[in-house]
């Protein structure tokens, strides 16, 4: 969501394939989750990692920690992110001896999105500093009969980030930033599955990883009075998920189950321009590396392979541009503009998550409640692209054929206090 919006998680896309053996997938450029802060929301996150604005920093480019003021600065901030994902049917065909079933409704939901910062002094030119995030996510859920049932019905994954993170501010036109992310991540997938004479009994799949490694790094260069250049990379992330399959039918052996997940690395390149003393500039170019996801596969503990899903993921590039408008010594005034490609393909797009490009418009502003605080707040409309599906589970799971629409809704608020 956003991205990202709600935009979210690779897992889903994998657990598609442990109930009837379809594909899954994702959100938010895939389910990856830009909606880190609210203070960049009104820019569309352009120039995020250039800009520096609050300790939010940490996440989008720990060097910037070395721009605030002096002393100690919190921030905190929620972003409501509200999915829409509707399915039009085009030729789909029931399971072997089941009903069709209608186009499930709407699929998406509202998630909220939180995030908090703080980041102080320790030494001379030197800052340390914490965020706590969720960087990835997705829910998806349609009516418990829809004809994609055997697909999916339920899709829901949350993860938690925690960010400690340092800065060192070199001369006065280079700072440098270093942080560790510790990342726990939970998923729930369900649908339903086809017994034949049987009927139908339901799948319930869910899985965590407590915390896996990772780091960020970054680096800030003045290289004018007036414009800066920010540089950030973020690593990839391995999970090792356990939990358990269960059925609601003693026809099919419920089990512990396992999947291993490698989430994608991502870097950018940020600008900021001070236009006059009205108008700033900024832009961003992010590339991240989602070809790493080939396929998802998932095994019981007895080592037999429930269901391996290829996904074929590519990687992708968000482009953005913004604009901040000083209005005058107590607001500040925000627009901006982003493409963001889905790493989904046409041929390899699931029920679990419907994705595809988007492009991003938005609006926000900044209120200075006090010398030492601030209010941000932003509201971000997603155009996706319409996306078809053509998801062939065989005689079991039946075709679903179609056409899905989507938009996401955004609405941040933050606030920024300096000790």
């Amino acid at each position: 969501m956003a991205s990202t919006g709600i935009r979210k998680t690779a897992l889903s896309l994998a657990v598609a394939g442990a109930f009837a053996g379809s594909v899954s997938q994702a959100h938010a450029s895939a389910f990856a989750l830009i909606e880190q802060s609210a203070s960049g929301l009104g820019n569309s996150y352009a120039g995020a990692a250039a800009a520096a604005e609050d300790a939010s920093t940490i996440f989008y480019n720990p060097a910037g920690m070395s721009l605030l003021p002096g002393g100690m600065q919190v921030s905190a901030g929620l972003a409501l992110i509200n999915l829409s994902a509707k399915f039009s049917d085009s030729g789909s065909v029931a399971a072997g001896g089941r009903t069709l079933g209608g186009n499930g409704g709407n699929a998406g939901d509202l998630s909220a999105v939180p995030n908090v910062y703080f980041a102080m002094d320790v030494a001379p030119n030197w800052k340390v500093g914490v965020g706590v995030s969720v960087p990835f996510g997705l829910k998806t859920e349609y009516a418990s009969d829809w004809m994609g049932r055997f697909q999916a019905i339920k899709s829901d994954i949350s993860t938690l980030n925690l960010n400690p993170s340092v800065s060192y501010k070199l001369n006065e036109t280079v700072s440098l930033g270093f942080g560790v992310n510790y990342q726990s991540i939970d998923a729930e997938f369900t649908n339903a599955v086809n017994l034949g004479a049987g009927g139908e009994t339901t799948a319930d799949i869910k899985a965590k990883d407590s915390g896996s490694l990772g780091y960020n790094l970054g680096a800030m260069f003045q290289l004018a009075p007036d414009t800066r250049l920010g540089v950030s990379y973020r690593s990839s992330i391995k999970y090792h998920l356990t939990g358990t399959a269960n059925f609601a039918s003693p026809a099919v052996p419920s089990g512990n189950v396992s999947i291993d997940i490698k989430m994608p690395d991502s870097e950018s390149i940020a600008l900021q321009h001070r236009l006059n003393p009205g108008w700033t500039l900024l832009a961003d170019v992010t590339r991240t590396g989602w070809s790493k996801i080939r396929d998802l596969t998932i095994v019981r503990d007895t080592g037999a392979t429930l269901s391996s899903t290829p996904e074929n993921f590519k990687n992708t590039w968000r482009v953005g541009v913004g604009a901040v408008h000083r209005y005058d010594d107590a607001w500040s005034i925000k627009m901006g503009f982003a493409y963001d490609q889905s790493p989904v393909n046409d041929t390899d797009r699931t029920a679990r998550l419907p994705d595809n490009n988007r492009l991003w418009l938005s609006v926000g502003g900044q209120y200075k409640v006090s010398k030492d605080g601030t209010l941000d707040f932003g509201l971000a409309h997603l155009f996706i692209k319409d996306g078809s599906i053509n998801q062939n589970g065989g005689a079991a799971a039946g075709q679903l054929v179609g056409t899905y629409k989507g938009s996401v809704d955004i609405l941040g608020a933050q606030f920024a206090y300096r000790f």
